[in-house]
């Protein structure tokens, strides 16, 4: 998080890469024969070691990537829910269902599709991993995670729990990305989710499929957030600062976008403004951080790149928008004014605590807007009519929308996008069915004996 080296991990060699995917690929078909009791008690096992070693599994998510260490506490807790909350209800999902065929018997089985390559990225090293891997694992998979290469301490902190937890189908890859393509390509491989960049989900796709081979993308956003004439404007200005601050603002489901319609502006505005000068930026460490550093410094120089091309092209730079002196990839909170379409910080993803506030003439105009968008991720409306928010929440161009309230993934709540934001869905029985083989078997003409 300043700069220093706090650990240096070596490849995987080829020869390491084919021991760890003989290994889980080996293991495998007794992860399945042992049952889904057996798997959903090592993954309860999993959940009390998370909770058991909360302080040292967040603090190296702090040191790698600058997350504020009450927000990486938070996250570890996350996980231990995922995996009881998945306990406790995939189970059901991957019942057996019997279909009656007039007279012939039908039934849907979720079986296993075998061993899914999972590439993870680094902005929540144990939660993204976890949310793909506990309802794969649970089904009955194998997994091989490739972690993000700056978050590697914690990514095997997390694998070494997973192991002591009993779950022997589950390794990590340190490769890049000839050795990545490679992997996919074996045909030991069922299957690859993918959470990053549109450009990295381009790739994996057109990999996956080449080889024809299940694949789940989940590809970032650029969240709309509106704001509507009749919404409780204080409400509004403490979720959209609380949505798009978090994690230093590198968030997949960040309020990147507050779409704001021309009646409550200025008061949206004020109170913004006033929410965001108070944020304390600091020491990770420190528990009463709010804004850490950005997790590597070619990070914060691609995100001051879109603020500055996005100045250059009009808008408004009404806070921040200068990179400090000092220690460490720390950017100010900062608020873009008059952005438009053509511009970085209405086109793209700004991965960053950079807000843009735009100006909406009236509700259909806002919704106009938010769907100006290549990406549909996530999306949230405040208004204080039930009925009208329902009805616009409808017609926007999301896998997930928010009412009075910013977008989170939750483990009871199927969760991805749609457009380039990516396509397949994580968690709940959705997520679960995403890596089984879905097998119809008719039963047609047989006679007891």
């Amino acid at each position: 998080m300043n700069g220093q080296l706090i650990g240096s991990y070596c490849e995987d060699s080829a020869e390491a890469v084919e021991s760890k995917l003989t290994a889980v690929y080996a293991a495998q078909p007794d992860w399945v024969r042992q049952g889904v009791e057996h798997r959903a008690a090592a993954l309860l096992r999993l959940a009390e070691a998370l909770e058991a070693n909360i302080e040292p599994l967040a603090r190296s998510m702090v040191l790698e990537m600058g997350k504020p260490i009450r927000q990486a506490r938070a996250e570890v807790r996350k996980c231990a829910t995922l995996c009881r909350y998945t306990c406790q209800h995939g189970p059901a999902d991957l019942l057996a269902k019997q279909v009656d065929l007039s007279g012939r018997q039908a039934t849907v089985r979720f079986d296993p599709l075998g061993c899914v390559l999972a590439i993870m990225p680094w902005n929540f090293p144990y939660w993204q991993t976890l949310r793909l891997a506990v309802p794969t694992l649970l089904a009955g998979n194998a997994v091989l995670i490739k972690p993000a290469p700056n978050v590697l301490g914690s990514a095997e902190a997390l694998l070494e729990l997973l192991h002591q937890a009993g779950i022997p189908v589950i390794e990590n890859l340190r490769t890049g990305n000839a050795r990545t393509a490679s992997v996919i390509a074996d045909p030991r491989i069922a299957g690859v989710s993918l959470t990053g960049s549109r450009t990295a989900g381009r790739a994996v796709a057109g990999l996956a499929g080449r080889h024809l081979k299940k694949c789940v993308l989940e590809l970032g956003g650029s969240d709309p957030y509106l704001i509507l004439a009749d919404a409780d404007v204080t409400l509004a200005a403490e979720r959209c600062v609380a949505g798009r601050f978090n994690n230093t603002g590198q968030t997949c489901i960040a309020a990147k976008r507050w779409i704001v319609v021309d009646a409550v502006y200025d008061a949206f505005r004020t109170a913004v403004l006033e929410r965001m000068t108070a944020m304390k930026s600091g020491d990770p460490m420190l528990d009463n951080t709010q804004l850490g550093p950005m997790a590597r410094a070619d990070l914060r120089i691609a995100l001051d790149t879109q603020v500055q091309q996005s100045i250059a092209a009009g808008a408004r730079c009404t806070l921040g928008g200068v990179i400090p002196d000092g220690e460490g990839c720390y950017y100010p909170p900062t608020l873009l004014e008059k952005v438009r379409p053509g511009m970085p910080a209405f086109d793209d993803e700004l991965f960053g605590p950079v807000a843009a506030l735009i100006r909406a003439a009236d509700d259909e105009d806002a919704v106009r807007l938010a769907n100006h968008s290549r990406m549909g991720l996530g999306a949230a409306v405040f208004s204080t009519d039930a009925e009208k928010a329902l009805s616009i929440a409808a017609r926007l161009e999301a896998g997930n929308v928010a009412i009075n309230d910013f977008v989170r993934s939750d483990p009871r709540l199927p969760f991805g996008g749609i457009k380039e934001s990516g396509y397949g869905r994580e968690l709940a029985t959705y997520g679960m069915h995403e890596f089984v083989n879905i097998k119809t078997v008719v039963s047609g003409g047989l006679r007891d004996a």
